[in-house]
């Protein structure tokens, strides 16, 4: 993850995710920076990736759950995700970048 508006990206851990695919199932895990494990499912339809997601909170173990929808475009031979989604119905945006 480069940057998030929901959160402050520690550089040295920022979140890492896994992502697999099968066809336009696309399901995956990840955690670090503020979440201790994360789970994600949904689906690959063209240049949009739109998925369900929960993940516990390092700070007070809180669970977070939520739905999320990424722009998938390529930057410098990557591909980078341009998520969109809401906390407590206040719009947020991140980026994740293919290492």
């Amino acid at each position: 993850m480069l940057s998030s508006t929901a959160s402050a990206v520690d550089p040295d851990s920022p979140t890492r995710f896994v992502y697999h695919q099968h066809g336009e199932l696309v399901w995956g895990s990840y955690t670090g920076d503020t979440v201790t494990e994360g789970r994600f499912v949904g689906r690959l339809s063209e240049a949009t990736l739109a998925i369900s997601f929960a993940h516990e909170l390092i700070a007070d173990h809180s669970v977070v759950r939520g739905d999320a929808t990424s722009r998938v475009e390529e930057r410098e031979g990557r591909i980078a995700l341009i998520e969109e989604f809401a906390i407590d119905g206040a719009p947020h945006e991140s980026v994740c970048l293919q290492v």
